[in-house]
């Protein structure tokens, strides 16, 4: 664990509110960073529920194990940073009353054909135990494994 993170301690605040907030379901959301001056929490909606609802073959689970963003959604989010010129500093979502790692599901979330779209962004996972915040793990791309590996959240 050699990489570094680098998470405004209001940011950590609020994805933990943001845990918090959904528990017993999943939440997930992104950090919109300005270099290491600014940060900001976006959160997203958890769709999981709706399209697992609508098509439970295809989306077996339901949003206390697994979470969904709607692409438009999260298109507009990325298109308001950029015009803003701000970057995308980490991905974040939670784990209820289950530990901080991060699944071979949450791998198949982040990558396309075993390459991740935001190759540098960093990839938060927040535990939670009977609506409690238990534990947080970072995670980081690494190109020569072609794995996310953990990393030191500072």
């Amino acid at each position: 664990m050699t990489d570094t993170c680098h998470i405004h301690k209001n940011c950590l605040d609020e994805m933990f509110r943001h845990a918090i907030d959904a528990y017993p379901e999943e939440c997930c959301g992104i950090i919109i960073g300005d270099g290491d001056a600014a940060q900001v929490v976006h959160r997203f909606e958890n769709i999981q529920n709706r399209l697992h609802k609508e098509d439970p073959l295809r989306y077996p689970f339901s949003a206390s194990i697994a979470y969904t963003v709607d692409r438009a959604e999260a298109d507009r989010a990325f298109s308001l940073m950029r015009i803003n010129g701000h970057t995308l500093a980490a991905f974040y979502h939670s784990h209820p009353d289950h530990p901080a790692f991060f699944s071979e599901e949450d791998k198949a979330a982040q990558t396309v054909f075993g390459e991740p779209e935001f190759p540098d962004t960093a990839q938060i996972v927040i535990a939670l135990s009977r609506g409690e915040i238990s534990g947080i793990k970072c995670f980081k791309w690494n190109p020569n494994t072609k794995e996310f590996g953990e990393c030191r959240i500072i």
